[in-house]
């Protein structure tokens, strides 16, 4: 009788078991295919070879750029999520603890997270411009030097601040929810015996929301790891390369410089393998959270 049930349930799932393999395994598959290739995008598909892991040992001995692009990509994701995610839990307590016009305050909070890459990248490409940008204006009439926000030396960190402005209302949004599930008794308990707010929030209020959390977390790395519109809408990796993510480096490499499709897609199978693990530990540790509680 079980067995009849379980093939009931495999019945309705295999349709949509069939467009997943469809839309993700097979061009993964395909992916990994063309990385062991010669593939280029200016020759006819009947001169493509087997390369085996020459394009791998490409990337790992001979690009440079690759190891830059990877320190890049680590760099702009670490700092950008750590930084989101203790701004945006902050932002989302103050919203907790006033309710005066929460409604309103999200609303418009929100904002940055709902635009589109290229009006965003437009807009603080005209803000950063380092001749008539509106932030070197303003720091010329209060007396400040203006800077080059998009030079070699500012690009990287323009490119943090403007991710961090973007995501962090995602961030509020979603440790917000969170909070809003928080029951009342044990902290209405915790007042009693005299705890103060910050061993609520320690014992607690954490603990309840750390699912959440963890979700958020997992969404923004996948998210930052494979960042790609704003980045090259703003700079296009540049100048140089001082903003070359991995996925600018895979576009460079595949379709911009070089047409060099076997190492673009070995590239990209690298890339893939450093968000796998990260996805696969975290998604362990939701549900393994969502076990014990």
């Amino acid at each position: 009788m079980m067995l009849f049930k379980q093939r009931e349930y495999l019945k309705y799932l295999l349709p949509a078991l069939i467009v997943l393999a469809l839309i993700n395994i097979f061009p993964t598959f395909f992916l990994y295919i063309i990385s062991l290739t010669n593939y280029d995008i200016s020759q006819r598909v009947e001169d493509l070879s087997f390369v085996g892991l020459e394009n791998y040992r490409y990337l790992f001995s001979i690009d440079k750029d690759f190891w830059k692009s990877i320190y890049i990509t680590l760099t702009y994701t670490f700092v950008s999520v750590t930084v989101e995610l203790v701004l945006g839990s902050a932002i989302a307590l103050l919203f907790d603890a006033n309710t005066r016009f929460r409604k309103l305050k999200l609303s418009l909070f929100i904002i940055p997270m709902i635009a589109t890459p290229s009006i965003i990248a437009l807009m603080w490409k005209l803000i950063l411009n380092a001749e008539y940008g509106v932030l070197n204006t303003f720091l010329r009439w209060m007396g400040c030097a203006g800077r080059n926000w998009l030079s070699t030396d500012f690009a990287l960190v323009s490119l943090i601040l403007i991710d961090i402005w973007q995501w962090t209302p995602y961030v509020t949004l979603m440790i917000y929810s969170g909070l809003q599930t928080v029951p009342q008794e044990p902290l209405e308990a915790a007042d009693v015996d005299g705890a103060s707010w910050f061993q609520k929030l320690v014992w607690i209020v954490l603990p309840h929301i750390s699912t959440i959390v963890s979700i958020t977390l997992l969404l923004k790395l996948i998210e930052n790891l494979k960042s790609f519109d704003i980045v090259y809408n703003l700079t296009q990796g540049g100048p140089g390369n001082a903003t070359e993510l991995l996925s600018l480096h895979v576009f460079r490499l595949g379709f911009k410089q070089t047409h060099w499709l076997g190492r673009a897609s070995a590239c990209a199978v690298i890339l893939l393998l450093i968000i796998i693990p990260i996805v696969s530990n975290l998604a362990k540790k939701i549900s393994y959270s969502r076990e014990s509680a």
